[in-house]
């Protein structure tokens, strides 16, 4: 069984983010999934609008602002497919 994730933020137009990843996060229309190495393959619609986590080794976090799309899991990896998708801002608490 692998160890790491391979995963892939893509918008309409563009790569936004590719790499490996211990876990991702995703809200889908059915709930909020995480994916770790080795996930059942899944297609997801994914909720409008949500969040998605890339957790990284060491601890580290990429946080993206998703609209539309899906989040795809297959042997190869997570594709999240996203009508677009920005990296996040930290919430100013």
């Amino acid at each position: 069984m692998a160890s790491q994730l391979h995963v892939r933020v893509v918008a309409v137009e563009e790569r936004i983010w590719s790499g490996d990843a211990d876990m991702v996060v995703a809200r889908t229309t059915e709930g909020e999934i995480g994916v770790l190495p080795g996930h059942a393959p899944l297609l997801g619609l994914l909720k409008e609008p949500s969040q998605v986590r890339v957790k990284l080794a060491g601890g580290d976090q990429l946080t993206y602002d998703v609209t539309g799309g899906f989040l795809s899991i297959d042997a190869d990896g997570v594709t999240v497919l996203a009508e677009s998708a920005t990296p996040a801002t930290p919430d100013a608490h």
